[in-house]
């Protein structure tokens, strides 16, 4: 009898009488029998016979990609709903739980749905007039080249059939190229690298592939860095209604419900007054979420995005102090921390080890922690409950559906 939501545990009496059967999908998504033994493209519930065929359980459903296990792009279709969203609760709650750490509650996951993803970076590769496109083979570095895809937000994908057409007159024979696509407020900003433009009629099939599909942007890199070649009006991303000016695939959440998520996790959980700092800021995503009626300070390593966010609150008359800082190299003192009543982190994957610990030593009553590695995230949570944090609760997030990439936000209170 399958139990807790129907998918990763099972009862004690059938894990005593079967060792064959799924009972969780582990980290890397694999699934992991009664005497823990591992196997790919199963679902829990499922039955491994002695010869090693998978006999599928009742929350092993058909993929609908056509390019699915082969594609790097996703690693769990295999999966159905329930399934899908308990191991994006078990991946948070499974990471911190190998660090001792004990959320007082666990939110339910968030899972995006499918073709909501509004950004990706694929490969390309010429062999004489054919051009693959798409994302490369598990552990490989072969390309499927996508006949569909069901992550991508349906205006990406509908370039990529015009892609290849343009990119057999710049991109050279037996020759790769990145092709990163962004979705902003004014459409898809495209910037490809790797390609080389020689000729008139290279030029002109850039400028008329631009122009023809509407693009926000078009920005390509020859191996000497990154050149505009086309941008009507300048190019924007929206948080908390201010218009942010977006450098080339610079960073965004996932998906736009996913971003939601994250947001309104965060804003729930701060005071109604006092200021805030937003710490590895990026292009503001938190920041002017939570600005609009609240001075905020903002910090970020990232010059050109600094930038970006300083203008646009400037222009948008937010009380925000944007700031170029290092904060691996120079993090916020306690003394610094001490004066606002929320800090909000947003670190890179490997997490934020010299600014937690710069945390655990101040007084500041509630840090919200919007991670991407559930394993980091839970390294820094130990750090600062070792400093006299509780961490009162956490919002699983699974924005790269059918994934095993996993975000989360922690929020932390300051212990009477």
């Amino acid at each position: 009898m399958i139990c807790l939501r129907g998918c990763q545990r099972l009862s004690a009496a059938v894990v005593n009488q079967d060792d064959n059967l799924i009972l969780r999908i582990a980290a890397k998504g694999d699934g992991v029998t009664a005497d823990g033994r591992h196997f790919a493209l199963v679902a829990p519930g499922d039955h491994v016979a002695p010869d090693g065929t998978v006999l599928r359980g009742p929350h092993h459903v058909d993929a609908p990609c056509i390019h699915f296990p082969g594609c790097g792009g996703c690693e769990l279709q295999q999966l159905d709903e329930p399934s899908l969203t308990d191991f994006v609760t078990t991946r948070v709650v499974g990471a911190l739980a190998g660090q001792g750490v004990v959320a007082a509650r666990v939110l339910p996951a968030h899972i995006s749905p499918p073709q909501t993803r509004r950004r990706a970076s694929l490969r390309a590769a010429r062999q004489g007039k054919r051009i693959t496109l798409g994302f490369a083979e598990q552990g490989s570095h072969v390309l499927v080249d996508l006949a569909m895809c069901e992550i991508l937000d349906p205006r990406l994908f509908a370039l990529l059939a015009p892609l290849r057409t343009m990119l057999l007159t710049c991109l050279p024979d037996k020759r790769a190229a990145h092709v990163r696509m962004s979705l902003t407020d004014q459409g898809v900003d495209l910037l490809v690298e790797g390609i080389k433009i020689e000729g008139l009629a290279a030029d002109e099939a850039l400028g008329d592939f631009a122009r023809n599909h509407a693009l926000a942007r078009l920005t390509i890199d020859q191996g000497d860095g990154l050149e505009t070649r086309w941008e009507p009006e300048p190019v924007t991303v929206s948080f908390g209604g201010v218009a942010v000016g977006f450098p080339p695939y610079a960073f965004l959440q996932a998906t736009p419900d996913g971003e939601e998520a994250l947001v309104a996790t965060v804003r729930e959980a701060l005071p109604s007054t006092g200021a805030v700092a937003d710490l590895f800021c990026g292009l503001g995503t938190f920041a002017l979420a939570i600005g609009r009626d609240r001075p905020v300070y903002a910090a970020e390593g990232a010059r050109d995005l600094v930038l970006s966010l300083k203008l646009a609150a400037n222009r948008a008359q937010r009380r925000m102090a944007a700031d170029h800082r290092d904060l691996f190299r120079r993090p916020l003192t306690p003394d610094e921390l001490n004066r606002f009543t929320a800090i909000v982190i947003d670190p890179p994957r490997a997490g934020a080890r010299e600014q937690v610990m710069q945390l655990a030593q101040s007084s500041v009553p509630l840090i919200a922690y919007v991670s991407c590695n559930p394993g980091s995230f839970a390294r820094d949570a130990a750090h600062l409950i070792a400093g006299g944090y509780v961490l009162e609760r956490v919002k699983p997030v699974g924005q790269f559906r059918w994934s095993t990439h996993v975000e989360l936000v922690g929020i932390f209170h300051r212990a009477k």
